[in-house]
């Protein structure tokens, strides 16, 4: 192998992201390609050479990728250009969205950190944006025109629609019935969602309270959003308890207090390779170490973090007793249970900053927001190293190992 083509490291220089916005919240009016442009335009004021260099430093920005898990409304027409050219940065600037649903933006990161690795990028801007509060209802094409039969809309913001019917319906039922079947497959009890998911929104009031997410969020402006609209620090194993089930009447046991909101929100960061520091003005943070995805029976989805986390612990040369944190976006307590359970992790590292339950689950801004949270749980604590994974609908799992470079 030349100098020429040798493989450079990909390191994660900085994250942003907004407060996230409930369903109807203080988002609600903001377009997402509004919240994208303006997660791109903060990065870039972020990084002090490209800031002082205006237009002419932002020049050197190889390429902007961001995740949508939705696309059907104003995010269309690709939102990671769309974003771009908003926020003002030079339209020689290529742009690209990524769709793999929940995991889109951590897709997006490890996409673009490959690109560094071979040397066809020094310096790229991931991110994702979902506002599910204005994805739209779609009406299907008819096969002929004037058709007498009532046509049905379809609610684009979350789940299967306009579904094939070739495929099996065991994979195509709902992601609440879905994690109903998981966590009796693996004996998940109501008491321990709960006490999950209460742990979730006191974490992650704790973690505001102490400034926590200071140095990871922009306000949006003219929006009154201080921090994560759908955390509840009220909220306990006992209060929680009561709520009722949503998706079985009888023997179910996930609830809305015990599964991620839906939510609005945009998020990015900075990925780079050893030349990025000076173009930026940033020092890294991170080292992206090992990546995987995973797959396996749809109706399964939550569980498939579990191969994919081990794979990207394998790949980055180190073994489950290395790892001292673990951002595990919280799709539901039952199936970040199940993840759990089977790595056999000590659960007082994962998610020490509150997990989605609390701070919200924006399709498509979550695998960023876990990866920067873990970025910055890394530096603050000194430990060395750290997974981010999350679920994906239709049964997929994403995983990146970061190592803090920093380390102490």
């Amino acid at each position: 192998m030349t100098a020429q083509n040798a493989i450079q490291d990909a390191y994660l220089y900085d994250a942003v992201r907004t407060p996230f916005g409930k369903v109807g919240g203080a988002l609600a009016k903001t377009r997402p390609d509004d919240l994208a442009a303006l997660v791109v335009s903060e990065s870039v004021k972020r990084a002090p050479k490209l800031a002082a260099a205006g237009i002419a430093g932002a020049e050197q920005i190889n390429e902007v990728v961001f995740g949508n898990a939705n696309g059907a409304g104003e995010e269309n027409r690709n939102v990671a250009r769309m974003a771009t050219l908003l926020a003002g940065l030079p339209t020689s600037i290529p742009g690209t969205t990524v769709n793999r649903l929940c995991g889109s933006s951590l897709d997006a990161a490890i996409i673009a950190s490959r690109q560094i690795n071979v040397g066809e990028a020094d310096v790229m801007l991931i991110g994702g944006v979902e506002s599910m509060s204005r994805a739209p209802w779609v009406l299907p094409k008819t096969e002929r025109p004037f058709p007498m039969h009532n046509l049905e809309l379809a609610n684009t913001t979350l789940g299967w629609r306009l579904i094939n019917q070739n495929m099996p319906s065991q994979w195509t039922v709902s992601l609440g019935e879905a994690t109903e079947q998981l966590r009796e497959k693996y004996g998940i009890t109501r008491e321990r969602m709960d006490e999950f998911a209460a742990n979730s929104h006191q974490l992650a009031a704790k973690a505001w309270d102490e400034g926590k997410y200071d140095n990871l969020t922009v306000q949006v402006p003219d929006v009154d959003l201080t921090r994560d609209e759908t955390i509840r620090p009220e909220s306990t194993a006992e209060s929680l308890s009561g709520l009722r089930t949503v998706f079985r009447k009888e023997n179910g046991m996930v609830t809305a207090g015990n599964a991620s909101p839906m939510n609005d929100g945009a998020s990015a960061a900075w990925l780079g390779s050893e030349k990025a520091s000076d173009i930026l003005g940033l020092q890294p943070l991170a080292r992206i170490a090992g990546r995987a995805a995973a797959a396996n029976e749809p109706q399964y989805f939550g569980y498939a973090p579990v191969d994919a986390v081990n794979q990207a612990i394998e790949r980055a040369g180190i073994t489950w007793g290395d790892i001292a944190a673990v951002e595990l976006n919280e799709a539901f307590a039952a199936q970040s249970l199940a993840c759990t359970d089977a790595w056999g992790v000590d659960t007082s590292i994962v998610n020490t900053w509150g997990g989605a339950i609390a701070i919200g689950h924006p399709l498509g801004a979550s695998g960023a927001r876990v990866l920067g949270t873990l970025a910055r749980r890394l530096e603050a604590s000194g430990d060395r190293w750290g997974v981010a994974a999350l679920c994906i609908g239709v049964g997929q799992g994403l995983a990146v190992v970061l190592e803090n470079v920093n380390a102490r």
